[in-house]
């Protein structure tokens, strides 16, 4: 899986060289920037909040035609959400690995994702080797589900394809599944917002007795010998303090995997025997057909808004040389796991519908110099006004492919290596 991963975020050297051309006359840029706001020069919207973007009248700011200004507009907005996604990856692995980091004793700040995500790293193989070479561990991580919201989609091109109905109804949910509030029978996964009775396989508490993992500690069996207590690293059957994934005989606290269709108090992940209520896909939105500048710019907007039901995770350390440490290290990893799999395996799977959306805005870049050639005044404004959210195009592409990168290397160092590391839905042990 890691190297899949690898091989799907490659792609931003081949983006950067696309990009390379609008590096153009920069003494022109200037001038025309420097000039901005004199009369007969064009002033440029916030080119960092795109709802100034969404608003602003390209057409009659930069002298051009209806059809170019709405693929103008599009273009740049997909430029700018491409780089909130980035933003928000990077934020959101920056606490994650800060907090691993942290806790295992690390006193630092970092300037992003990747340099706390690395201190992240050192951290866990440091405490790994005070817990000591011969423990066993055992990792369960249940898959995080990431939907793109459909109704989302269907509003962001509605306002850049005039085609285009409001809301979703037309499209669909391609290569993943459906997720959102069921009010019938739910079949799939169900992440329950409170304790529920579950008809298949429990990630998460459990009220009763249970067969399956358990991270802290077992009373009954494990391994089907007695147990009263005890951590158990193996499977335990009867009762457990922490949190489980196997059968739960009582009220499940987490997601259920369900063995058959039943109702579901929560979010629902598979199909719904009556219409899904705010209906997101963990999948590609396909739209009907679509202005490719305007589906470049949705692609990006609802990837950078995207939400994900977060992995349940359970971590087992037995034979360790150093409780303390194998305490704190267990605690903090399934704190903070499940943000850093929601890039690792959740946010991966959208990777390649991002540089569909990047290379539609290069060409949308294209279109930009030809058109802006036309004015002598207007042109170099509009040249100016791009230049940046365009050349920050690369930049927050390449951010993206380095946030799923350093991911997938977090996850495979706690168990390890990157062979023996759990992947989501998995089990990683070690002896």
């Amino acid at each position: 899986m890691t190297r899949s991963i690898l091989r799907q975020v490659s792609w931003p050297i081949v983006l950067t060289g696309l990009i390379a051309p609008f590096s153009l006359n920069c003494a022109a840029i200037n001038k025309a920037t420097s000039a901005a706001g004199l009369p007969g020069i064009p002033s440029c919207p916030d080119m960092s909040k795109i709802d100034e973007i969404d608003k602003f009248d390209f057409a009659a700011s930069f002298k051009l035609q209806a059809p170019v200004a709405a693929k103008v507009k599009a273009g740049v907005g997909a430029a700018v959400e491409i780089k909130a996604l980035a933003d928000k990856l990077d934020a959101d692995l920056k606490g994650a690995c800060a907090g691993i980091a942290h806790d295992l004793g690390d006193g630092g700040d970092y300037k992003d994702g990747q340099e706390a995500c690395k201190a992240a790293i050192k951290w866990i193989g440091d405490t790994r080797a005070k817990i000591g070479a011969s423990a066993k561990y055992s990792l369960d991580a249940s898959e995080p589900h990431c939907g793109l919201d459909i109704n989302a989609y269907g509003d962001c091109a509605a306002g850049c394809d005039p085609t285009v109905k409001p809301g979703g109804a037309d499209f669909q949910c391609d290569g993943g599944k459906l997720q959102g509030s069921c009010g019938a029978q739910c079949s799939g996964d169900c992440e329950a917002s409170a304790a529920a009775a579950c008809s298949g396989e429990c990630s998460g508490t459990c009220d009763a007795d249970i067969s399956g993992s358990c991270d802290a500690n077992c009373t009954g069996k494990c391994d089907g010998k007695a147990a009263s207590g005890a951590a158990c690293a193996g499977k335990c059957d009867g009762k457990c303090s922490g949190n489980v994934k196997g059968t739960c005989k009582g009220k499940c606290g987490g997601s259920c995997h369900m063995s058959a269709a039943a109702s579901c108090s929560g979010t629902c992940t598979g199909s719904c025997s009556a219409k899904m209520e705010a209906p997101k896909c963990t999948g590609s939105v396909k739209p009907p057909s679509i202005e490719p500048n305007c589906k470049a710019k949705c692609d990006a907007k609802v990837q950078a808004n995207v939400t994900c039901t977060p992995p349940h995770i359970s971590l087992r350390i037995s034979g360790a040389a150093d409780a303390k440490a194998a305490a704190t290290f267990q605690a903090t990893i399934e704190k903070n796991l499940p943000i850093v799999l929601n890039t690792a395996i959740g946010m991966a799977k959208q990777v390649p519908a991002i540089v569909t959306s990047v290379k539609a805005v290069v060409e949308g870049v294209q279109a930009v110099v030809k058109t802006a050639a036309t004015d002598k005044i207007a042109g170099p404004a509009l040249i100016a006004c791009v230049a940046k959210p365009f050349a920050d195009v690369a930049s927050a592409a390449a951010g993206v492919s380095a946030s799923v990168n350093v991911s997938v290397n977090v996850n495979a160092s706690i168990s390890g290596s990157a062979s023996g590391s759990a992947g989501a839905g998995g089990k990683a042990s070690e002896d």
